[in-house]
């Protein structure tokens, strides 16, 4: 044990008396024993001790073991009480530790623990010691101490804790291909407190058959290539020991991800990305980060370029004519149309080739080689300050042809004016990248002025939307809403003056040199005018749409702006957090979005809140493709990496399709009086237009029903405007002579819409809003003239808006004309048609849904159809007949039974009454079936009672014998009748 706490092997000898006579001396006495005590005053000698200790404690034992060991000798011995030693004293604050005496006689002593000692929390302990004897006697009086000894006590070790990794799992991604001297390092800690138990002396990898080794130190290398078309993740145990061969208590899990050859490039970004409508600004990259495989970079430019030119003109605009747009965007009216819709009026673009844009406006083709030539009869010249002031729009889209040769200049327009001054001239025309417009102010006195711009969007094959400002000399040109300054300006004197003739084309120009060579093939593409032959030359090639040109006054910027403007594009919004060094710029048509960086972290920032916006609540639905480019400088030439391009698309979903209702009074009934009245019947006089939006939600997860519910809400949070609504007959046309629509053309004028009244139909066309056009249909009324012959019409309503792309449900609307008979034509005493209704008959379930209008004390019943009215009065006049026959053989048969000698004129007796008025009414019985309508029941009635007025048949005793004995006297105002084709002499 000496051995392995480092002790000797032997301790000293105890010391001896050192020359000290312990036998009896002088003034010592005896007792009966024979060992000798001092007298009172003879303890004369203080103990000795060493004075320093070295000692060793082990953590799991309570006794020091001390070198040299612990003895205290004192020169009194062996007297009693002055000669022993009778105890230790240790001095210290906080000493864990205690000294016993052993043997008093040869004063030996132990150091010993009060309670158990921990290594981890204190190594060793240092205090002092002093021995005490006796004294003189049994009270301990004149004790006598030594000096204070140093010991130092070491506490020694034991492996107590097991070793504890600094992480449960460890995660590491690597590169494939490649041997690595360290893919990461694990660790453990022992919380024992010697170098032996608490260093880590080796790590071990408890699962097999894996590619990889662990050092003593925990460090991980593999000891092959590993390949990411092989196992992409490895998973593997770890454990450590110490130095006394423990275990580690938790074993490390270690997880090791293989990435395939790190290439330069952008990570985390999707492909297709889903646009709904109406949500506003959308996050095109939300989580990219560029990768650099450690490349250090100083300069990173990128530029995400968003591709609209399929969709309409060049991006999605508001879904309207350029009519109703420039309406919209405040511009003021007198522009004139030098591309119309080919028409008898407007002939002039019939051969040019028409195609139609996504939002139904028209495009022309010039296919280089054709042109359109606007005869002056039009009246386009006629305006004032064509000739000096005036603004030109038009849409254009170059078609750039590769041509070995030099290019030709091509005229987009060609016009020379006649003014009060004189004549002057203007051009514009593309040449390359170039557009030229040139102005000769008066071709008699006045040089040519031109002026070029050189523009990119000239020639790269897209749409742009071009308008020139003329106030000579000023002159601006907007392209796509910006406004550019001309590049240069040339005083053109040399040019041969054209012909002082009022003339203009489009897509080509004329030349007044008799020496130009002709353009083959060009020759007969356009047909020349009255007068002589021109030249034509310059011809243009590409589209053309929305031609128009305003004489007298300029537009706006704002209204140019508007009129171009896009509701799609590029946006940025996110400038408050841009980083240090951040530059962004997005261009005017917002289809391209560059940002400039020289930090990676930062450039990820702010490359994620790019943006795709469509402020469009209705979008056009399709494929937006996209484009991210990057170009990076290092920092080596040598090494600097290059970032591939990324390529995806916007998905712009189906909008919510809007549902526009038009709803209102159906059917509905008026005399002809009101018919003929000058305004007419309104047809649609309480009309109401809604517009709702339909919403698909699901249903929620913890119910049953796992379809979907329908949500619809009036959308009124969104700005409606329709732009336009027809008004169709049902059958035949209108007769001109006899009937027509009304309505005033001077408000609909004031309000900018335009109205077309034929006999087949009537169209209100403009955009407006939903009130407006509420307000104009309600206006709507129908007229017929005195006289007509007409009993119903039946009319169809829908409107539509967005320029067509929605339509509304067909409303359907039906009046009948009710005719009056005049009562003073029949006599008072024939049966009224009446008499075959019940008085208390009520309205039939068919004509419960009328309105009438009107009431007077005539009754009126609505007229059927003729094939009806023929049918029942043929039945109803053959039933007469042949009970008037029957009626006739009777009364014959009764004069024939007369009594003879009776007076002539005299009255006859109550047999002979009785015979006479006798009336079989066999042939007459009529049935009224309960499930004809009213209508049928009233015309037959009605043709009965004719027949009867004939015939003058007067039976007024019998009344009380008919077949309806509740028909009504003949002081009964209320006769109704119907008017039919047997009693036209009456209507006219």
């Amino acid at each position: 044990m000496a051995k392995d706490l480092g002790l000797p092997r032997s301790l000293p000898p105890l010391p001896r008396s050192r020359g000290l006579t312990l036998l009896g001396t002088e003034g010592s006495k005896s007792d009966e024993g024979g060992r000798g005590y001092l007298e009172p005053g003879a303890n004369k000698h203080k103990p000795w001790i060493e004075a320093e200790y070295q000692g060793i404690i082990m953590e799991n034992d309570n006794t020091v073991l001390l070198n040299p060991p612990l003895f205290a000798l004192d020169k009194d011995a062996p007297l009693r009480y002055a000669g022993e030693i009778c105890g230790f004293r240790i001095h210290g604050a906080g000493v864990p530790f205690e000294a016993v005496i052993l043997d008093k006689a040869t004063g030996e002593g132990l150091i010993r623990a009060k309670e158990p000692v921990d290594c981890e929390a204190h190594k060793e302990h240092t205090f002092t010691i002093q021995a005490y004897d006796c004294g003189e006697g049994p009270d301990g009086a004149n004790t006598k101490k030594s000096h204070k000894a140093t010991v130092h006590v070491r506490v020694n070790d034991v492996n107590e804790f097991a070793p504890v990794f600094v992480e449960k799992l460890y995660r590491v991604a690597v590169t494939e291909g490649k041997l690595y001297d360290r893919i990461l390092r694990v660790e453990a800690i022992d919380g024992d407190c010697s170098p032996q138990y608490s260093q880590i002396c080796y790590y071990e990898i408890l699962t097999p058959n894996i590619p990889f080794l662990i050092d003593n130190d925990g460090n991980i290398e593999n000891t092959e290539k590993l390949q990411y078309s092989g196992d992409r993740l490895y998973r593997f145990t770890v454990t450590a020991y110490d130095c006394g061969k423990k275990r580690a208590s938790d074993d490390a899990e270690v997880e090791i991800q293989v990435k395939p050859t790190c290439k330069p490039s952008w990570q985390g970004w999707n492909k297709r990305i889903e646009y709904t409508p109406g949500a506003g600004s959308l996050a095109l990259f939300p989580s990219i980060h560029l990768e650099t495989c450690d490349e250090p970079l100083w300069n990173i430019q990128a530029t995400v370029e968003l591709q609209t030119n399929h969709v309409a003109k060049g991006c999605d605009r508001d879904n309207y004519s350029e009519k109703s747009l420039r309406k919209l965007c405040g511009a003021a009216s007198g522009e004139i149309d030098l591309l119309p819709v080919p028409s008898p009026t407007a002939n002039w673009t019939a051969r040019l080739s028409v195609h139609y844009s996504q939002d139904s406006s028209l495009i022309y083709w010039f296919n280089g080689s054709q042109a359109a030539q606007v005869p002056v009869m039009n009246g386009l010249h006629a305006h004032e300050g064509l000739s000096d002031h005036f603004t030109l729009s038009v849409w254009m889209k170059h078609a750039v042809v590769p041509s070995k040769g030099r290019r030709e200049e091509e005229t987009v327009i060609c016009s020379t004016v006649q003014s009060e001054d004189g004549y002057s001239h203007y051009s514009l025309a593309v040449h390359g990248c170039r557009i030229a417009f040139l102005y000769w102010p008066l071709l008699e006195s006045a040089r040519p002025v031109k002026f070029l711009w050189k523009l990119e969007q000239v020639c790269d094959d897209e749409w742009h939307h071009y308008a020139l400002n003329l106030e000579f000399p000023t002159v601006t040109l907007y392209v796509d809403g910006v406004s550019y300054d001309p590049a240069l300006i040339h005083d053109n004197g040399l040019i041969h003056p054209p012909r002082q003739e009022p003339s203009l084309m489009i897509g080509a120009c004329w030349t007044e040199e008799k020496n130009k060579e002709k353009i083959k093939g060009n020759e007969n593409s356009t047909d020349t005018v009255q007068g002589d032959p021109l030249l034509i030359h310059h011809y243009f090639h590409g589209y053309l749409a929305g031609f128009t040109v305003r004489p007298g006054s300029l537009e706006s910027r704002e209204v140019i702006e508007c009129l171009y403007a896009c509701r799609e594009g590029l946006d940025y919004s996110d400038f408050d957090s841009l980083g240090k060094g951040m530059k962004v710029h997005v261009n005017p048509s917002q289809s391209l979005l560059t940002l400039e960086g020289d930090d990676v972290e930062t450039f990820n920032h702010a490359i994620q809140h790019v943006a795709y916006m469509n402020s469009l609540r209705f979008a056009t639905p399709g494929v937006r493709p996209l484009r991210l480019t990057t170009a990076v400088k290092c920092f080596s030439e040598e090494s600097c990496v290059s970032i591939p391009d990324v390529e995806g698309y916007v998905v712009v979903l189906q909008p919510d399709a809007p549902q526009i209702l038009l709803s209102g009074t159906a059917h509905f009934a008026h005399t002809a009086s009101d018919f003929e009245a000058p305004d007419g019947v309104p047809l649609f006089p309480n009309l109401q237009i809604t517009c709702s939006i339909s919403h698909q939600v699901e249903a929620k997860k913890d119910e049953n029903w796992h379809g979907t519910v329908t949500d619809t809400r009036m959308s009124d949070e969104i700005v409606h405007n329709l732009d336009g609504c027809e008004i169709s007959l049902v059958g035949d046309d209108l007769d001109p002579e006899r009937e027509y629509l009304l309505l005033d053309g001077a408000a609909l004028q004031q309000r900018g819409l335009e109205l077309v009244n034929t006999s087949a139909y009537l169209t209100i066309t403009g955009v407006e809003s939903i009130a407006v056009y509420e307000e104009i249909l309600r206006q709507v009324s129908y007229h017929i003239n005195h006289g007509a012959a007409l009993y119903e019409r039946k009319f169809h309503l829908s409107c539509t808006e967005m320029n067509g792309r929605y339509s509304s449900n067909e409303f359907t609307v039906e009046m009948n004309v009710l005719h009056n008979m005049n009562r003073a034509a029949h006599p008072n005493h024939i049966l009224s048609s009446q008499q075959f209704i019940h008085r208390g008959h009520h309205l039939p379930p068919e004509l419960s849904g009328h309105s009438l209008a009107s009431t007077h004390n005539n009754a009126m019943v609505p007229s059927t159809a003729t094939i009806i009215i023929v049918v029942c009065v043929g039945f109803l006049a053959l039933m007469v007949i042949l009970g008037i026959l029957r009626i006739h053989s009777l009364h014959r048969r009764g004069m024939g039974q007369e009594v003879p000698g009776a007076p002539a004129g005299g009255h006859t007796s109550t047999g002979s009454k009785d015979s006479d008025m006798f009336w079989d009414d066999s042939a007459l019985t009529i049935i009224v079936n309960p499930m004809e309508s009213y209508q049928s029941c009233q015309e037959r009635a009605a043709e009965n009672s004719e027949g009867r007025a004939s015939k003058d048949m007067e039976e007024d005793d019998d009344s009380t014998d008919s077949e309806t004995p509740d028909s009504p006297d003949s002081n009964d105002v209320d006769d109704r009748h119907i008017i039919g084709k047997s009693d036209s002499s009456h209507r006219y």
